[in-house]
């Protein structure tokens, strides 16, 4: 996969999620390295004022390896309600890829942004 397709990828689940509704607006940012090695970074903003600030370092000559990542959704007086991230923490948790939420750091998969949309259109934004 090119950095040009994941970038596609993306953009069309922010568009999907525009036409639901559920994003006000978005930014997006990239700095491609070369065609499969490269930074993307971005802001959400939700209809209720809530924000996902998310980035990634991404490595894709083999397969999707995410360097670094970032996803931090907070409500509209900026407190945070879930952080995923693979920062480095001391003390070490035991585990590297991992959620903050609720003052906790629990073990987590490394998600993409369709998957933390999902998360948080049907926690936050369920009727």
């Amino acid at each position: 996969m090119y950095l040009k397709d994941y970038l596609a990828n993306l953009t069309n689940t922010l568009n999907e999620y525009a036409e639901l509704g559920v994003i006000a607006a978005s930014e997006l940012s990239t700095d491609f390295r070369s065609d499969k090695i490269g930074f993307l970074s971005g802001k959400i903003t939700f209809i209720d004022g809530s924000t996902l600030s998310f980035k990634e370092y991404l490595d894709l000559r083999y397969r999707v390896d995410k360097k670094t990542y970032s996803f931090h959704y907070q409500d509209r007086d900026a407190l945070l309600r879930f952080r995923y991230d693979n920062a480095l923490h001391k003390p070490d948790p035991g585990f590297l890829e991992h959620k903050h939420v609720a003052g906790d750091i629990i073990p987590a998969a490394i998600l993409d942004l369709r998957d933390v949309l999902e998360e948080i259109a049907q926690i936050y934004f369920a009727e």
